[in-house]
């Protein structure tokens, strides 16, 4: 038997365990708690996650596919991010991947959310996005009859694709309606030609960059070298048209900046991560000869475009005409998963050689000239202009008084005139842009003649 004083002692020894062992008990949750400190909003948030989950699949009215849930997870958590963000389901992926080598199905268009509103970046030459007059800066509120409000962007492309002659209806409200407007458009079978070039006039090329795709590089060599044998020489200048280029892959903007940058540094990104910062320069080598350019952008030239004008802007390689870009100035990984679906990730921002940040800025032209449409011929001629002839007791020039080949050199540059004409494609004839960058290269080499006495 144990005595009265044996068994107190007995019970305050085993309370003495007790609280010992809650000491470290505690003890031990405590340390686990502050290990965990810098991390305890995420543990709690994949908590709640998992327990959203649960609950989701346990109590929803309707069965539900876990990998639905899971997609439509961590869409939200990308479209949280940035407009650029985004998760490409398997399909969406693929589609993505065919992109980038310049054929696929719907309407041709370039988009982004700005402000919350689904917004045109710039619709892509000769696509029906293009043709039914597509503007940057145009708003879709409707894609036939779905708002477009809670539709992020990879929603919006597979509603605005399809097969070739379906049709696909746009409410678009764009600056100056006074109410949204319905564009109806067939959708085709997009095949983006890159670049196309011709000759503006004797010695002055034109090349448009479409899109930044796999091969734009060697087509932009190709489309130089066709010019300047139908030159049979260097160029006396270039306009390079970048306007409505929505970008496209980086290294590709690199190479076509190369082609007329010496050397020193094209453009640099920044980021997080290690891998996020890398550096690109000019090779040796290769180079097109010092010929005058002038660059065109206007507000749908974005990515990849900015990063080639803003190259040839801070090296003064060339003159940048027309109105301020896009200002896409971020720079997206693709990261493939594990069930063949994708991720668009931000993972930088790109900088212009001087150290000019795009994002949300854009390239400022250095001459600013808003795009205007010039008069057609047949409007040209019923303008009155009054010229010396029209005038009361103007004197005549005999035939003696002009030089004896004057009507000759007048024949001259009739002929010349009309075969520049005839090398112009009509819409370039009426682009006030071109014409006025055209303009500025044969300005650059009067003066240069003049300069060197010539």
């Amino acid at each position: 038997m144990f005595t009265k004083g044996s068994r107190t002692k007995r019970v305050i020894a085993g309370f003495a365990v007790i609280v010992a062992t809650l000491v470290i008990f505690i003890g031990i949750s405590s340390q686990k708690r502050c290990a965990a400190e810098g991390k305890g909003s995420d543990y709690e948030s994949i908590e709640l996650f998992t327990d959203v989950m649960a609950i989701i699949k346990k109590s929803y009215v309707e069965e539900v596919d876990t990998k639905k849930l899971v997609y439509g997870a961590i869409n939200g958590m990308l479209v949280s991010l940035d407009p650029h963000s985004s998760f490409m389901p398997p399909d969406t992926y693929k589609e993505m991947k065919i992109d980038t080598k310049g054929t696929f199905g719907g309407l041709g268009i370039e988009i982004t959310i700005k402000d919350g509103i689904l917004t045109v970046i710039s619709p892509i030459e000769d696509t029906p996005a293009f043709k039914a007059g597509l503007k940057a800066g145009d708003q879709i509120l409707k894609i036939d009859e779905k708002f477009t409000k809670d539709l992020n962007i990879n929603d919006a492309v597979k509603r605005m694709r399809g097969q070739k002659g379906t049709r696909v209806v746009l409410t678009i409200m764009r600056e100056g309606f006074e109410k949204p407007k319905e564009f109806s458009l067939l959708r085709d079978v997009i095949l983006i030609k890159s670049v196309r070039s011709r000759m503006l006039d004797n010695g002055y090329g034109y090349v448009r960059i479409a899109q930044f795709q796999e091969k734009t590089d060697e087509d932009l060599s190709k489309a130089l070298k066709s010019l300047q044998e139908e030159h049979k020489g260097p160029l006396s200048g270039l306009v390079l048209d970048l306007r409505n280029d929505p970008g496209g892959l980086l290294d590709q903007a690199v190479k076509v900046s190369d082609h007329f940058i010496e050397e020193g540094l094209i453009v640099y990104t920044e980021g997080r991560e290690k891998d996020s910062k890398m550096q690109f320069s000019a090779k040796k080598g290769g180079k097109e000869p010092n010929y005058p350019i002038v660059v065109l952008i206007n507000s749908g030239s974005a990515s990849a475009s900015e990063i080639v004008a803003g190259a040839l802007q801070d090296h003064k390689r060339a003159v940048v005409m027309g109105t301020q870009s896009f200002g896409k100035g971020s720079v997206q990984t693709i990261i493939p998963l594990s069930d063949d679906s994708g991720l668009r990730l931000t993972t930088a921002r790109y900088f212009t050689p001087n150290g000019r940040s795009i994002q949300a800025k854009g390239i400022v032209p250095d001459i600013i000239v808003e795009r205007l449409e010039l008069p057609k011929e047949s409007e040209k001629r019923e303008v009155m202009h009054l010229r010396e002839k029209d005038l009361e007791n103007h004197f005549e020039v005999t035939d003696k008084d002009a030089p004896k080949d004057k009507k000759k050199e007048e024949k001259k540059e009739e002929t010349k005139d009309k075969i520049v004409s005839t090398r112009v494609e009509d819409n370039l004839k009426n682009d006030y842009q071109v014409m006025r960058a055209l303009d500025l290269l044969k300005g650059l080499e009067i003066l240069k003649k003049m300069g060197s006495g010539k």
